[in-house]
């Protein structure tokens, strides 16, 4: 999209950029220029990254521009995103790059935020599929299981023996708890089973027996875990 720069407002920012409030001076100067490509170009160069207004601006292009350029988290740029982006395949691609990076951060986080991204704009749902599959696994946060099944929910037509491998490794690894953690956790699990996917159910069931196989605990105890974990289906 940088072939539409107009270089009559490139030279009109490098003169701006002398100033000490060169960010506002620019804001005033390009939010409601009444040329688009004078838009597009603040968007693409505003320091500390395209704003809100941008984002919605009437003018799709302008509007990818921002978000591309955009340091809002992804539900609040989806949610301004120019409405045209997203029913049109010709303008959601210039979106791709963006977008895959979003919903690389998105899976990495409990799902939360995922789902409330996915309400708004669903034709992005095999995007976060990709991403839960495929993506590099930044951190350690746990998806939430009532997200997590919320999201099962919606991607049923994915769910294959990759969709849930990747998904299970974003359950909590039931393998570094102790005997009193992980009774507790599988108390809170039986407590809101009603909300949670029956494969997320029996791979904690899984989970627990694996557990119970390499534990030093006396034959008792095991049998009270063993007790606890069939309640969960």
């Amino acid at each position: 999209m940088e072939e539409l720069f107009n270089l009559t407002y490139k030279d009109e920012v490098e003169i701006l950029k002398d100033e000490d409030d060169f960010e506002a001076l620019g804001d005033e100067k390009y939010l409601n220029h009444p040329d688009m490509e004078a838009r597009l170009y603040w968007a693409f160069c505003r320091p500390n990254g395209s704003c809100e207004a941008q984002i919605k601006d009437i003018d799709p292009l302008v509007s990818i521009m921002a978000f591309n350029h955009s340091k809002l988290n992804a539900l609040k740029r989806f949610t301004l995103l120019h409405k045209e982006v997203i029913e049109n395949p010709n303008l959601r691609v210039k979106i791709k790059n963006r977008t895959r990076m979003l919903f690389r951060s998105l899976v990495d986080d409990d799902f939360k935020e995922l789902n409330k991204v996915l309400d708004i704009v669903p034709v992005f749902l095999e995007v976060a599929v990709d991403q839960l599959k495929n993506g590099r696994k930044w951190n350690d946060i746990f998806a939430d299981e009532i997200e997590a099944t919320i999201f099962m929910q919606k991607a049923e037509k994915f769910i294959d023996e990759t969709f849930k491998e990747s998904l299970f490794f974003k359950l909590k690894d039931l393998r570094e708890l102790d005997q009193e953690e992980l009774k507790k956790h599988l108390e809170e699990i039986i407590e809101k089973k009603e909300k949670i996917h029956t494969l997320i159910l029996k791979h904690y069931k899984n989970e627990v027996d694996k557990w119970i196989e390499k534990s030093n605990l006396h034959l008792l105890q095991k049998m009270t875990i063993k007790k606890l974990s069939e309640k969960l289906i």
